[in-house]
């Protein structure tokens, strides 16, 4: 049975808004449909939905809240609509796993059914307290004005792996509330705390004016807490901090390390989810804890032209210490680049992308992720090949392997940079150069790498692939996930997505890894330096109909030196 014909007409017209309104693949600002929010589609549409990225089984999922390691099971919380496919009726839905991969999912963790939490249980994160178990940290929206506090939920049974049941003790709630100059509906998502010199201390995102902050508050009891006479750090023009986050990364080894450890063998990030532009930036710094202060190393942009997480779909994104490998792993949500129609229709929006290990890389200068080593067990039939020459033109098909749900490793190499066109100093903007030289065009030193998602004749396709330039002293190396020829279907935002690749060219060789699973493109460029997740949604590459190619569209030969590719099994999710 289809939607009444009403409906349609109502769905359509909001979703023709919506594009029109988009920012960088995701709404900037929650789009509210009350007319949509408790529609359910009669049964969910599989054409595009993930094998191996999580999801729940049908519904509308945003931000990963609250992750973190228990008595032996990962935890996952997410902002979720339990009765449609757009946003609103948000609670914390929860899913445990084993493994990061495969997932139980369970009854929503958290309601909004409390007076300081009566109008939204927005997001936050969870602390596992020595001596009392977990934890978490939330926003309460307490007014129609979108007045938020921050809240705390424990669990009504520590004892229990799976968590199932929440408390929110009236007694201390909310334990931070709006005080005289802090903007009311901009004051949300408190971290991870972390516990130094006698106290907790957590973070809140905020915003003052245009300018973007980080409130610091300290508590002796966790429940009890006072914010700092000023945030820990703030930047001009970047306005709403969201998802703040505030970690260590050691200096000597790619280990993990807990929120607590300071010191000289580690530097820390910062990174702010930047309501504006709906991407994720952090700067890599030092953490002065005895005076509440970080301050940025000065090897990066501290605002808008910053690093990034990642250069694609990827946004509210959230990282926790894992304890039972030693490792620190980032969450991140990725938006449907479709209408609004298109959600309600098919009956779920919204992923996560595939978690990622994160440590800092020896230039100290950067953060590397790739993909949690569990997903590997999701590998099954392989293809490989090495040492195939592409000159100019040239393409040739993996065969053998589901391309439309795949994992792709490949090591592309050159002997001579002498072709590289030069770079000019304007070009500061890698998005906007990838738009303008994209696979099609031909280059010096590339553009090669991938086509994933491709149909048989071409059709459509998305290339992933480097584009090397040369400038004053140095090489410029651009890494694209170009979704401009993903789709023959109209109302998509179709980005030309793409980062700059902080690497040394000296051994002339350029790594790539994607993770292809049927509307998701989750590329990471040069050992995961430069990493980039695209939304696409074909109509001839689908399921058997789906292709990958490689290919080198510039005049310097490219050797494949290596090249190996999976068939990937589906993750459980139930």
């Amino acid at each position: 049975m289809g939607l009444p014909k009403c409906l349609n007409f109502l769905i359509l017209a909001w979703s023709l808004y919506v594009i029109c309104n988009k920012k960088n693949g995701v709404e900037g600002l929650h789009k509210i449909y009350p007319q949509l929010q408790s529609i359910s589609a009669p049964s969910v549409g599989t054409l595009h939905q993930t094998g191996y990225h999580f999801q729940p089984p049908r519904n509308w999922i945003n931000d990963p809240n609250a992750p973190m390691y228990y008595k032996g099971l990962y935890h996952l919380f997410y902002q979720y609509n339990p009765k449609g496919s757009v946003w609103g009726n948000i609670v914390w839905g929860h899913s445990v796993s084993r493994d990061l991969i495969n997932w139980k999912v369970l009854e929503p963790a958290l309601y909004p059914d409390k007076p300081f939490d009566r109008y939204g249980v927005w997001s936050g994160s969870a602390t596992v307290v020595p001596g009392r178990g977990p934890i978490i940290l939330y926003t309460g929206v307490i007014d129609e004005r979108s007045n938020e506090v921050q809240c705390y939920a424990v669990p009504a049974n520590a004892s229990d792996p799976f968590l199932t049941k929440w408390v929110k003790p009236d007694d201390y709630n909310p334990i931070a509330i709006i005080e005289q100059g802090v903007n009311g509906s901009a004051f949300r998502d408190p971290t991870t705390a972390w516990w130094i010199d006698g106290h907790w201390k957590m973070l809140v995102g905020a915003k003052k004016k245009h300018r973007g902050e980080a409130y610091l508050y300290n508590s002796k009891d966790f429940v009890n807490w006072v914010r700092a006479k000023h945030p820990i750090h703030s930047a001009p023009n970047t306005g709403m901090w969201e998802c703040p986050d505030l970690y260590p990364v050691s200096l000597r080894s790619k280990k993990g390390l807990d929120t607590s450890i300071v010191g000289n063998s580690v530097k820390h990030v910062l990174k702010n989810s930047l309501d504006v532009t709906r991407y994720d930036y952090y700067t890599v710094g030092t953490y002065l804890w005895k005076k509440d202060k970080y301050i940025p190393d000065n090897t990066s942009e501290d605002g808008w032209g910053g690093l990034r997480y990642d250069y694609g779909n990827f946004y509210a994104s959230k990282s926790f210490f894992d304890p039972s490998k030693n490792r620190r792993i980032i969450w991140g949500w990725a938006n449907e680049s479709d209408s609004t129609e298109d959600d309600v229709k098919k009956g779920w929006a919204g992923i996560q992308g595939i978690p990622r290990s994160v440590w800092l890389d020896p230039s100290g200068r950067q953060l590397v992720q790739w993909p949690v080593e569990e997903l590997n067990n999701l590998r099954k039939k392989e293809v490989q090949t090495s040492n195939q020459i592409l000159q100019k033109g040239d393409y040739f098909e993996v065969k053998g392997i589901t391309a439309a749900q795949a994992d792709v490793e490949v090591t592309f190499s050159f002997s001579s940079l002498n072709k590289a066109e030069p770079f000019d100093p304007s070009w500061v903007n890698a998005q906007d150069l990838c738009a303008q030289k994209g696979s099609k065009i031909q280059g010096g030193v590339g553009p090669f790498g991938l086509l994933t998602l491709a149909s048989k004749r071409l059709e459509e396709f998305t290339p992933v692939f480097f584009r090397i330039f040369k400038a004053p002293n140095k090489h410029v190396i651009l890494m694209c996930s170009d979704a401009s020829s993903s789709s023959l279907a109209n109302e998509l935002y179709k980005p030309s997505f793409a980062g700059f690749v902080d690497v040394n060219l000296a051994n002339k060789k350029l790594s790539l890894r994607s993770l292809i699973d049927h509307s998701v493109v989750e590329s990471f460029g040069a050992g995961g330096r430069t990493n980039i997740l695209s939304r696409v949604y074909p109509t001839l590459a689908v399921d058997n109909h789906a292709h990958l190619f490689v290919f080198n569209n510039g005049t310097e030969k490219i050797t494949v030196k290596s090249l190996k590719a999976w068939s990937m099994r589906s993750a459980n999710i139930n």
